[in-house]
């Protein structure tokens, strides 16, 4: 069984193809019309009529013949004879290609054409349309999601540590951080979410006492033995430690309801630590530097550093699930963004002036890459292939240039033998 070959692609250059052909069959049947008429002329009876006609001819054909070498010496040897400074855009292919590049980048992509493009463009309002359609952020938070890793992956954890290690006291431990601190709070008791962070810490010291509970009946017995002698601790040293952590359990467990004594006086001091903070600049700016020391302590340092790999790694998990919430997080950034860009013209402004300004910063070196692109790609083209590229797109505005030295070498040579005759009498032409 035969396998036909694929059918070929269809030449996307065809319409041109064909206009060429047919303004080039126009031009060298006008060529030829004033050669036959030359020729013709010759045949007629003599007289001034015969002569003017046979001096416009001749200067039709002439200069249909001047225009004909000019073009095709443009893109190939006339008639096939290497003629000097023939088929001149094959031969000089790689400085057409250079000064191409150049002029693009030095004239076409400079910083005004590009504001001015930009401006038109519209940035915000085409970001911002993006930004309101779901079926369009869903994708975008994706793809961003997908990239978390590699972006996670490129930062070097020691680097990552240092850095989060410097710029967290700075920013959390500074003069202003106290009145944030009661900002923050103030939103939390709002919404009650100061009792989740009670309840937290609380679930936390259970769990941590309940994974501790044979270590400290442990402690608890050898302290009793210490104070009371080896005999105490042996006859009372396991009950007294039962008691004690029995106690301690119950408190907590008093503590756990949400109408608790221990977590009415819990809110009553947040509530009355939060007015503190706001009115005593004294308080708040002890508050910063009592965040300030302990996120500089090696122990925090350290801890930051495991938060940074516990981050790291569930941040990567997340992402890699569809259902994730990094997706969803990404996703309702985005709408925000949209959301802000369409009630804001003021972001918007801003939005616009940064991609400008980053368009700006980067053109130097986009203009040398494009130059060096545009060369870079003309030059690796075979001469058939930029001859044929460069007369399809001009070839059809050169033959003009054919038709037009005939028709006004031919208006040109009447006129002036109609002169001369009228100055000099009979005249050879």
């Amino acid at each position: 069984m035969t396998v036909s070959p694929p059918p070929a692609a269809p030449d996307p250059d065809l319409d041109a193809r064909r206009s060429l052909q047919d303004h080039r069959r126009f031009a060298t049947g006008l060529l030829g019309a004033m050669g036959v008429l030359t020729v013709a002329s010759y045949a007629l009876p003599p007289g001034i009529a015969t002569d003017l006609l046979q001096a416009a001819a001749k200067a039709g054909f002439v200069g249909g013949v001047a225009d004909w070498f000019a073009v095709t010496a443009l893109f190939r040897h006339p008639l096939g004879l290497p003629i000097p400074h023939t088929a001149i855009i094959p031969n000089q292919k790689e400085r057409l290609g250079r000064a191409l590049g150049r002029f693009v980048a030095g004239h076409v992509f400079t910083r005004g054409e590009v504001a001015q493009f930009l401006g038109q463009l519209d940035l915000p309002g085409i970001l911002r349309r993006f930004l309101s359609d779901p079926a369009a952020t869903r994708p975008a938070a994706e793809a961003l999601a997908a990239l978390l890793p590699r972006i996670l992956a490129m930062i070097e954890d020691g680097r990552a540590r240092r850095t989060l290690g410097r710029i967290l006291p700075r920013i959390l431990g500074g003069p202003d951080s106290g009145r944030v601190l009661a900002r923050t709070l103030r939103q939390m008791t709002k919404g009650g979410k100061h009792q989740d962070v009670f309840s937290f810490f609380l679930r936390s010291l259970k769990g941590a006492l309940a994974s501790r509970e044979w270590a400290l009946r442990r402690a608890i017995q050898q302290r009793v033995a210490e104070q009371g002698g080896q005999l105490v601790g042996w006859t009372v040293g396991a009950a007294v430690a039962h008691r004690v952590i029995a106690q301690i359990n119950a408190e907590m467990a008093r503590m756990e309801p949400d109408r608790s004594e221990m977590r009415a006086a819990f809110d009553e001091w947040v509530r009355r630590e939060i007015v503190r903070i706001e009115q005593d600049p004294a308080r708040a700016a002890e508050i910063g530097a009592a965040i300030s020391r302990l996120l500089a302590h090696e122990t925090m340092r350290t801890w930051l550093a495991d938060v940074w790999a516990r981050l790291r790694t569930a941040v990567e998990e997340d992402a890699a699930r569809p259902d994730g919430h990094t997706i969803g997080f990404i996703e309702g950034a985005l709408a925000n963004l949209g959301t802000l860009l369409e009630s804001d013209p003021g972001a918007r402004a801003r939005l616009q002036l940064a991609a400008e300004s980053i368009a700006g910063t980067l053109l130097p070196a986009a203009q040398a890459q494009l130059s060096e692109f545009i060369a870079g790609v003309v030059a690796r083209w075979d001469a058939q292939t930029i001859t044929d590229k460069l007369e399809l797109r001009v070839g059809r505005d050169l033959q003009y240039v054919r038709i037009n030295g005939t028709i006004v070498g031919f208006l040109v040579g009447g006129f002036l033998y109609a002169v001369l005759h009228a100055i000099f009498g009979r005249v050879s032409f």
